[in-house]
């Protein structure tokens, strides 16, 4: 597994980021035991969690499992009780119990909330770091706009910024294209991304025109029934172009995140060892320019920006974004 910077922290996390939610729900505490200590065998460093999870069991778990392992992880954790000062400054304390450890590496707010004082919030993400309960900050699902507010604000006061932003991302969902992965490339703020397969519609188990399998998300969602019936024939020519390559849909999509240079981390949430082994599989297959055009064609997803047709060396198309990046010179 390589190992890629984390902002311009000086630290060097895996590729690829564990993610927990499953632990305590559709794993037991032993297979999760695996799993971590599987990753980390493979070099997968970088852990992704929150109190949200299990209401709180999941951050139990890792706390017992990471005993005499703590120190080989990046460990990052999110609050959960409120986005007030009071909420951030003690939602740290009850994950670091439950964690079973002095720190997290990284302390996330969860989700933006309406009426969010953001001066508070970073003041109080500031305390946590100077107590030394975190070693760095960042946030969850921002609009672009208040992930530069709130680093503003951090520079004028001389607290901590936000060093780390995570989002969804997959060939469905690109909004973050518009403007939250180019400031991150701007702004050397390090990306993680969490549905890279589309909540399983890119797994392959879907297919156009056929009934879904039976105890599958796809059966209850909404979500993938609404993708597939928009989508169909493009998921049918995505799992085609993976057959052809000789590779699985699993690493066609995770491969294709990965081609972004704004995305440090894909999230990758697995409840088992074989989903373990398939999912560091996939970070060995990279795309080249032309073939993640190829894939990118199959879905007309791409955020049409209107505001920016007269000026196309200033929109950052992530297809083709380098070449925008060498336009302007940066």
């Amino acid at each position: 597994m390589k190992t890629v910077q984390f902002a311009n922290t000086g630290v060097q996390v895996s590729e690829m980021c564990l993610g927990t939610m499953m632990f305590g729900a559709r794993c037991d505490e032993a297979e999760a035991d695996k799993i971590v200590g599987a990753s980390l065998d493979q070099g997968v460093n970088f852990l992704d969690t929150a109190a949200m999870y299990g209401d709180g069991k999941t951050e139990e778990i890792l706390g017992r499992i990471l005993q005499g392992r703590r120190d080989r992880v990046f460990l990052a954790t999110k609050v959960h009780k409120g986005v007030d000062g009071d909420s951030i400054r003690t939602s740290i304390d009850e994950s670091l119990r439950r964690l079973q450890t002095d720190y997290v590496d990284l302390y996330l707010i969860h989700w933006p909330a309406e009426g969010m004082r953001p001066a508070e919030m970073m003041e109080a993400l500031n305390d946590v770091v100077k107590a030394g309960k975190a070693r760095f900050v960042g946030c969850c699902n921002y609009p672009a706009w208040l992930l530069a507010h709130s680093n503003a604000i951090a520079l004028q006061n001389g607290w901590p910024r936000l060093v780390s932003h995570q989002v969804a991302y997959n060939i469905i969902e690109r909004g973050v294209e518009v403007e939250i992965l180019p400031q991150a490339v701007g702004d050397q703020i390090a990306i993680t991304t969490y549905r890279s397969l589309a909540q399983g519609l890119l797994t392959g188990k879907y297919r156009w025109g056929q009934p879904l399998p039976a105890n599958t998300r796809g059966e209850s969602s909404a979500q993938i029934i609404t993708w597939l019936s928009q989508y169909g024939e493009g998921v049918e020519r995505f799992i085609r172009f993976a057959q052809e390559k000789g590779i699985s849909p699993v690493q066609l999509a995770v491969a294709w995140v990965r081609h972004s240079p704004a995305v440090t981390s894909p999230i990758i949430g697995v409840s088992s060892l074989n989903q373990l082994q398939a999912s560091i599989d996939a970070f060995n297959v990279a795309l080249s320019d032309d073939e993640y055009d190829e894939v990118t064609s199959y879905f007309d997803t791409e955020v049409k920006e209107e505001g920016l047709q007269r000026f196309p060396g200033l929109r950052y198309n992530f297809p083709r974004l380098r070449r925008n990046l060498n336009l302007l010179g940066q």
